[in-house]
């Protein structure tokens, strides 16, 4: 076996998106800061309705994916064709935009903690154009279970190794063939899982500090930051002294040229120009 250690650190960033929400954004920041196939996650994270109560009105995307992973908090999903979706504390949105569509999310709560992720993910060009279509996953279908050595363990895509079982999310199947984990280890508790040795990997801590790798070569994570692993078959994780929270993705790279222009991700230039009048005209779907 050949683990994985820690080759980049791309830092997160605090910007504003949508209606002025804040958040910290990692992957994305940059058109250079992506890890085939992910293309960019934001980490939206406070109790100051202030900072998010704005949401995201209406926004055009085509030609990726975009997942929505909500710890706390309850937002509303609606587009123009008619679709609406909850997300809650503790469940998620699979949406695929394929090619085109207009939608929202905007909090349903007035106070309290809205705190969560989004990452989107590239399709290959064959799949670009598809139609849209949602997976809106309640918490309880996401499945978890307790670590051999301590601490928990969420899946919302792929399948994880735990112990002697295999713990299967509800997204499967994608040409990208996704593993999205949630990890929560105690303080000095290790995390060891294997992943497919062609697939590109990165972690991202958001609460406390972890160490990547095995202790003879490992390096110090800190939250908020996302960590892109070497090539190998094997990530080796552990926890600092007051414990962490981690997500862990990967994914099987697409390897194709990308042009993006802020929620438009296709291949060529000609595209981007294409989806711009599809836009305008109205015909994104």
């Amino acid at each position: 076996m050949t683990p994985r250690t820690l080759q980049q650190i791309i830092r997160s960033m605090p910007t504003t998106d949508g209606g002025g929400v804040r958040l910290r954004r990692s992957l994305g920041q940059t058109q250079g800061a992506r890890v085939d196939p992910f293309l960019m996650l934001d980490e939206f994270s406070s109790e100051n309705a202030d900072d998010y109560i704005a949401g995201f009105p209406d926004h055009p995307h085509r030609g990726f994916e975009t997942v929505t992973y909500m710890l706390d908090g309850h937002m509303l999903h609606e587009d123009h064709l008619g679709n609406r979706g909850d997300l809650r504390s503790g469940g998620a949105q699979w949406m695929t935009a394929g090619r085109g569509v207009i939608h929202s999310e905007m909090p349903q709560q007035e106070s309290g903690r809205m705190r969560g992720f989004q990452l989107w993910v590239n399709l290959p060009a064959r799949e670009k154009m598809k139609p849209a279509s949602y997976r809106d996953i309640q918490p309880e279908e996401i499945p978890s279970a307790p670590l051999p050595g301590g601490g928990q363990i969420k899946v919302v895509a792929g399948t994880a190794n735990v112990g002697e079982q295999q713990v299967a999310g509800p997204i499967q199947g994608l040409s990208t063939e996704p593993l999205f984990l949630d990890v929560r280890l105690p303080a000095g508790g290790t995390f060891i899982h294997l992943v497919e040795a062609g697939h590109n990997v990165f972690v991202y801590p958001f609460e406390g500090s972890i160490r990547i790798g095995p202790a003879e070569a490992a390096h110090t994570l800190e939250a908020q930051d996302a960590g892109v692993l070497t090539p190998g078959d094997t990530v080796e994780i552990s926890a600092g002294e007051h414990g962490a929270a981690f997500l862990l993705l990967a994914g099987k790279p697409l390897r194709e040229p990308i042009v993006q222009y802020g929620p438009f991700v296709m291949n060529t230039r000609e595209e981007i120009e294409q989806a711009f009048r599809d836009y305008q005209s109205g015909q994104l779907v």
